[in-house]
Parts: C-alpha cells; structure tokens; sequence
C-alpha cells in the first residue's frame, strides 16, 4: 500500500466514525512532519486568529472558566480550582484596550485566547506589586497573559500560534525578552515552546486561597528576516502542540 492509498482510508475512516479516529489521524499526520495547524484543515473547520474586542469578554471567561475547571483538579485541589474559576478568568480589559490580546475564532465562537502586556501587571487577581505601569522594552521583559484553549480544540497548535504572534508583536515595540506567571497546568507547554523556569512562586488569591505557580521567562527570537535558516527558533519548527492540555494559563 502507498503513502497515498494509506492517508485516503485514514480520511475515508474520519467521515464514518468523526471524533473517534482523531487520535490515530494526529499519529499519522505527526509522523510526516505535518504541522498541528493542519490537522484542523481536514475537518473543514479553520480557527481564524484576531485581536480581542470588548464584546468578546463574556465569551473569553466562560472559555477561561470551563478550562479551568476542566483540567486545574489534576493540579490543585477543589478550594484551589474553586478559587481559580473565580479569581483568574476574568478578562483584564486593558489588554483588549492595548490591543494586545487576541482569540481564535471558529465559526463564530471563540476557542482559545491569550495575550500580552507592555504593563507591569503580571497575571489576573494579582494585587501586590501589580500596576498599569509601562514597561520599559530596553530593560524589562514584556507579559504573557492569561492563556485558554477549549477542550475540544486543544493540541492543534492553537497556544503556540498565540505565543508566537505575541512575541512578534512585543518584538515590533522594541521587547527582548518574555516573562510570564505560570499556573501548573501551562508549564509543559511554555517549556517546549523556549520558557525556563525562573522560581517557584505563591500566588494570592482575593479569597485568601494560595496556588502554586512558576516564573518563567524566555528571549525573544529575532524576525526570521534577520536569522539564517539554520538558526529557526524551537518556536518556528513544526510540530504538534506540546502540551497534553493546552491549557496554557499564565494567569492575566
């Protein structure tokens, strides 16, 4: 059987039996080096990546909420997901002022989300140490912020496209490094796409309940204008979505 006659059964299997084949699809994709943004082709379906709008908060929390409550119990206990479903999904609307948060948008409802911030603020329900301060791009990193997938769009490359347009937006305003507040769940996705950890870290909640979180901060890679091609960034190669989740929650 050729490479050809094996992907036409695949497909020919995905129209009879949907959801239930996908895993052995992304098995068999992956192992020609085809990309994670593709896979979502084969549905028909397209997410389209777009700058956040006002009207969009209530949709950004209930996705941020569902995802919270979906896949933090592996992480925290029920106080803590509890908490976290109410302190940390509330969208921070001066990243939709800045015009630095974006969402993935299919056929009308938002299914992942993500941003970044030229201000101090480092991630929702902070209140020590947070403030609208701008940041200064020649000495300070630039914030990930607040990153959710929905459950049925994760590990289709979706966080690692939004990562990738944050770090090319802070880079046109002059940033050189990204830093970000980790909540558990996020932490495999930030490492493959060139996070390190910085320090373990407690975050407070308004309710008094503590999660624990990780700094983490990476470089931003120069525009591939401006790198040879032997020098691509772990960020610009293919490859699946690294994080079983793909919720990628650096806490707003």
């Amino acid at each position: 059987m050729t490479h050809c006659d094996h992907d036409d059964l695949v497909i020919g299997a995905i129209m009879s039996a949907g959801r239930l084949v996908w895993p052995y699809l992304a098995w068999s994709w992956e192992a020609k080096g085809r990309r994670s943004h593709d896979w979502t082709s084969l549905w028909g379906v397209e997410a389209g990546l777009r700058l956040g709008v006002s009207a969009d908060g209530p949709a950004i929390a209930e996705l941020a909420r569902a995802s919270v409550r979906e896949v933090f119990p592996a992480y925290y206990d029920e106080v803590q997901t509890a908490s976290a479903a109410d302190h940390i999904t509330t969208l921070d609307t001066a990243l939709i002022d800045d015009g630095t948060y974006y969402v993935h948008e299919s056929a009308g409802e938002i299914v992942a989300c993500g941003g970044w911030s030229r201000r101090n603020k480092l991630f929702n329900a902070s209140t020590a140490g947070a403030d609208e301060r701008l940041l200064d791009p020649a000495t300070e990193p630039a914030r990930i912020r607040a990153m959710f997938v929905r459950a049925d769009w994760t590990r289709r490359g979706l966080g690692r496209a939004i990562l990738a347009a944050c770090a090319d937006a802070a880079r046109a305003e002059g940033f050189t490094r990204l830093a970000l507040m980790a909540t558990l769940p996020g932490v495999p996705l930030y490492k493959a796409f060139g996070f390190t950890e910085v320090e373990s870290a407690d975050l407070p909640m308004p309710d008094g309940v503590v999660l624990g979180g990780v700094a983490m901060e990476r470089p931003i890679d120069p525009a591939p204008s401006d790198r040879a091609p032997s020098d691509q960034a772990p960020s610009d190669q293919a490859g699946s979505d690294p994080d079983p989740s793909d919720i990628e929650e650096k806490t707003a």
